[in-house]
């Protein structure tokens, strides 16, 4: 099996290149082309379009995507360029050479004021550009290419790269008091379960022809199970590092609204997903958001 891998420097697709390998050949991608991987960068119009004509993968594996939340208000063409339009090349490419192609979107297409976790057949309504611009994308897939699995996560995070978990872990070596909205919840989704969850679902969908899979196409929610508030997340995070010995002094934790935490973007203040269909249709599903935290810790040896 030959898989091309969009995004490979990303969280999610960092994981990707590693998990994926024992499926066949990976052809990882990347924008700048260092590493040894193929340059695309989903800014440029035909890019992955092309290497999918050239190179005719059976699946093509999308982790790359415009992820500045709060910049896509300041350029929204960019980020439905990455997010929106690359989806549509993407999917009649692959259609034209008879892939299939795993793309990965998120919570922000929902509105986030169901007052319960997200199902994949509730109604859209993203509340910021960034997530105007994945919604964009799902839209194009569809319509471009039957054979396509779309993989909405939520809260993402991993030991390497910028994020939450990171941020948090700076500051609390940094600051003796930390302040954290509590008005917005989820479920915090490590990257490397996201990619060990996709690569299972890879080699289930590939020990069959396509008949098998009819109706097992589509849309489904991937995220850890429980959860919890950003300041939950955080203090989570920090007690983890009191008693690993990597803090000084343990900082207060203290919980804020949305409304005293301003951001150029407005984000869900529900960002729970609902994964039974997940479960149901391919017998995956992630364990708790907290056996994730002590995963993630653990692959960081001393306090970044």
């Amino acid at each position: 099996m030959r898989l091309l891998l969009l995004g490979a420097d990303g969280q999610v697709g960092h994981e990707l290149e590693r998990v994926l390998a024992p499926l066949g050949e990976v052809i990882a991608c990347n924008r700048n082309g260092d590493h040894g991987r193929l340059p695309i960068d989903l800014a440029h119009a035909g890019q992955a379009a092309e290497a999918i004509s050239q190179l005719r993968p059976d699946w093509v594996v999308n982790a790359a995507a415009y992820t500045a939340v709060d910049q896509a208000e300041a350029e929204p063409a960019l980020a439905q360029r990455i997010n929106g339009a690359a989806l549509a090349e993407i999917g009649s490419a692959a259609k034209a050479v008879g892939a299939a192609v795993l793309h990965y979107s998120t919570d922000y297409v929902f509105p986030g004021d169901f007052g319960r976790p997200c199902r994949e057949d509730d109604p859209t309504a993203p509340i910021n550009a960034y997530g105007q611009s994945k919604l964009a994308g799902e839209v194009a897939l569809r319509d471009s290419l039957p054979r396509h699995l779309i993989l909405r996560t939520a809260w993402v995070y991993a030991a390497r790269g910028r994020n939450f978990l990171h941020t948090m872990l700076r500051l609390a070596r940094q600051r003796p008091r930390l302040t954290v909205v509590s008005d917005q919840l989820g479920a915090p989704t490590p990257a490397h379960q996201i990619a060990a969850a996709s690569a299972l679902l890879l080699a289930r969908m590939s020990e069959h022809d396509s008949s098998h899979w009819v109706g097992r196409w589509g849309s489904f929610h991937l995220a850890a199970a429980g959860q919890t508030s950003w300041h939950g997340f955080a203090s989570a995070i920090v007690e983890s590092a009191a008693q690993r010995g990597w803090l000084d002094n343990v900082p207060d934790v203290a919980p804020i609204p949305t409304a005293d935490f301003p951001t150029p973007a407005r984000r869900p203040a529900d960002s729970r997903l609902d994964c039974s269909r997940l479960h149901a249709t391919h017998g995956l599903r992630l364990p708790d958001w907290r056996v994730g935290l002590q995963q993630v810790l653990a692959d960081l040896p001393t306090m970044p």
